[in-house]
This record gives C-alpha cells, sequence and structure tokens, in this order.
C-alpha cells in the first residue's frame, strides 16, 4: 500500500468520537477500508480516500 495511502487511512478513525458520532464515522472507516484494500496502488485511490475523509467530516459535523 503505498504510504499516501496509509496516511489518509489514519483519519477514518473513530474511537475518539462520541458513540453517536461512531457509528456515523465506522461506515466511511469500513468503507475506505474496501477502497484501499480494492483499489489499484495508485494517485487515483489516495483521492478517492481523500473525498471520501471530507464527506466524512462532513457528515459527523452534521451531526453535531
Amino acid at each position: 500500500m503505498h504510504s499516501s495511502t496509509q496516511h489518509v487511512l489514519q483519519y477514518f478513525s473513530y474511537s475518539h468520537l462520541p458513540e453517536r458520532l461512531q457509528v456515523i464515522s465506522m461506515h466511511f472507516h469500513e468503507l475506505a477500508e474496501e477502497v484501499a484494500a480494492r483499489a489499484g496502488d495508485n494517485p487515483e485511490t489516495t483521492v478517492a480516500l481523500r473525498k471520501l475523509l471530507e464527506a466524512k467530516d462532513a457528515a459527523v459535523r452534521a451531526a453535531l
């Protein structure tokens, strides 16, 4: 796995969040792991994960 992909994946952790936000973030974490595992080891995988991270952040903020 490319180092930039690994770097982005760290931001999908959710254990530090309150339980009600963990439920939201957990789904993004699972999808991010699947994308990283199935997509090729290329820059587009990192772009996809960054955009997914943006969506996760927005969804968590929306639930605040």
